[in-house]
């Protein structure tokens, strides 16, 4: 990628707008971007080299591996967003996953994790604005936990179809347009239930004329409506 681009890359980012011209510059030399094509695998979470990653553009889901090799969609990422090692903490032993593209491209962008961490030190604003980005990661975690607990399968569905929707479509809400490309076992695991009764959630919105769907794209009327 030319230096150019990466400049603006990093300069419109939430995390390093806050960073001078001239301190941009100087971290374009620092990461390494990568482009990378549908269903190739981005990171595993315990490559020798820990790095920091966020994404340029395109579409990633992060897959987790029980001890019996089972495995599940535990988040779905998108431009702007962070992902691998985000704190400066020891590797979790215990912590088994990977990243994988699920849009045609995905342009990322990576640094070092030890190299992030001096950048970090060298610039409060920075530090504060990393921080806060970290908390807002783990209190959607949180979030996604509490209803987990809370709400029954068909409300975690809606709400897991509203928020993707809402993303997808870049607020628009009415005859939203996205791109299916999640299977019914991937929502499945994000929504902790099973592909039967994906399926048929999905079937339920769409007979109550709220949804339209096929394999390659899903059709939300009215996100409002959705309940």
């Amino acid at each position: 990628m030319q230096e150019e681009a990466k400049y603006w890359y990093l300069h419109d980012h939430q995390l390093f707008s806050v960073l001078s011209r001239e301190e941009n510059r100087a971290l374009c030399l620092i990461p390494n971007f990568k482009t990378v094509k549908k269903n190739e695998i981005i990171y595993f979470s315990h490559d020798d080299e820990q790095r920091l990653y966020t994404i340029k553009s395109g579409t990633l889901k992060i897959v987790s591996v029980d001890a019996e090799g089972n495995e599940t969609v535990k988040e779905i990422l998108r431009s702007g967003d962070l992902f691998g090692q985000y704190t400066f903490d020891e590797v979790d032993e215990n912590e088994d996953e990977y990243a994988i593209a699920i849009s045609e491209k995905v342009v990322i962008c990576s640094f070092k994790i030890n190299d992030f961490e001096n950048i970090v030190k060298s610039n409060p604003q920075l530090a504060i604005r990393y921080t806060k980005l970290v908390g807002f990661k783990l209190k959607r975690i949180t979030n996604n936990y509490t209803n987990l607990m809370f709400k029954d399968v068909r409300t975690r569905f809606v709400l897991f179809l509203k928020d993707w929707v809402m993303k997808e479509g870049k607020g628009q809400t009415k005859d939203i347009v996205v791109k299916n490309y999640l299977t019914h076992s991937d929502i499945a695991g994000l929504i902790c239930s099973t592909r039967q009764t994906v399926t048929m959630l999905f079937n339920e919105l769409k007979n109550a004329g709220l949804i339209d769907y096929t394999r390659s794209e899903i059709i939300v009327k009215d996100v409002h409506q959705l309940a």
